[in-house]
């Protein structure tokens, strides 16, 4: 597979368990791949945002003309965007809905995951989904380390990563390799809300993943 990694994938890997294969942060996964996939666009230029142009689905998302990504799925999202202008949580919605399946499939193409399917009283087939090479993740794990507890300055990626897992709420699930204290949590939220939230996109993604992800554990604690 030619396509470089997206966030989206890596992000992925950052919340999946190694051993049972379980993605952190289930019930909102897809504002949380949705976000990523918009984020990364935004990175990339492909989309805009103007702060003061809010609606009821908040800051309202444009897709820029004359340039389109390479990456098949960003490029899906940005015609998705160019359909007609929308607020960012219903792209939230639109975008990240099917997502899951869409990076499980990448990251098994690419060698990263596999799946094993096997059959439940010699009737029923399940299918898990394993990391099967965990170098990639490993090194992902090493940089957003870094940046949390040994005060490195992140790149542009590195940033966006460390703000969507601590907007999606799923950092603390790293807490084996990211011992989870007071600083690592000031500091993911400086990420968050302050360091790459110059572009509207993505503090505009980050603040609703943030409020979904909240909302849905004072749902299922209350």
């Amino acid at each position: 597979m030619e396509n470089e990694m997206l966030i989206a994938e890596d992000l992925t890997l950052l919340m999946m368990d190694d051993k049972s294969g379980a993605i952190a942060g289930e019930a909102t996964l897809y504002y949380t791949l949705g976000g990523a996939v918009l984020v990364e666009l935004g990175m990339g230029g492909y989309i805009s945002a103007d702060p003061n142009d809010q609606g009821f689905n908040g800051v309202k998302v444009h897709a820029a003309t004359g340039r389109a990504p390479s990456d098949p799925v960003l490029r899906a999202a940005q015609d998705k965007v160019g359909e007609r202008v929308r607020g960012v949580q219903t792209l939230l919605i639109e975008i990240g809905t099917g997502m899951r399946e869409t990076v499980l499939d990448r990251l098994v193409e690419r060698g990263v995951l596999r799946q094993e399917t096997k059959k439940t009283l010699g009737l029923f087939r399940t299918t898990s989904t394993r990391i099967a090479d965990t170098g990639h993740k490993k090194a992902l794990v090493e940089q957003v380390r870094a940046v949390l507890m040994d005060g490195a300055e992140p790149d542009e990626r590195t940033a966006a990563l460390t703000g969507l897992l601590s907007a999606s709420g799923t950092l603390p699930t790293l807490h084996r390799s990211i011992p989870w204290s007071g600083k690592v949590y000031k500091r993911a939220k400086e990420l968050e809300q302050t360091m790459w939230g110059a572009e509207a996109v993505n503090a505009a993604v980050l603040r609703t993943v943030a409020a979904v992800s909240v909302g849905t554990v004072a749902a299922v604690t209350n």
